[in-house]
């Protein structure tokens, strides 16, 4: 998962560096008064959003089966100590020594 975030963020980097260069050499239209810094991040990150979606993809899904792993073997950790809790009360409710009559 750190490894998909930071391959993220690598590409908007680059997508930073890239809006940048045509921002201040003026292929791209500046942003209003002091909102330039704004509209060169807002920009990259339009831009790097689809490229980040088809480039990281493979990755994307590798980290999407990490987290399914993870999350399986949460549930299956609370279920082995919601029975374990519901063995214990169990035992504990039935008065000790006590034998059933009929």
């Amino acid at each position: 998962m750190l490894r998909y975030t930071l391959m993220r963020l690598g590409v908007f980097a680059g997508c930073f560096v890239v809006v940048w260069g045509l921002v201040y050499s003026g292929v791209v239209p500046r942003g209003l008064g002091d909102s330039n810094i704004m509209w060169v991040l807002l920009l990259s990150l339009v831009i790097s959003a689809p490229i980040s979606f088809v480039v990281l993809r493979k990755e994307r899904d590798r980290a999407s089966v990490h987290v399914v792993q993870r999350v399986d073997r949460m549930k299956a950790n609370l279920e082995a100590n919601r029975s374990q809790e519901d063995a214990t009360a169990d035992e504990s409710a039935r008065p000790q020594g006590q034998t059933q009559t009929s």
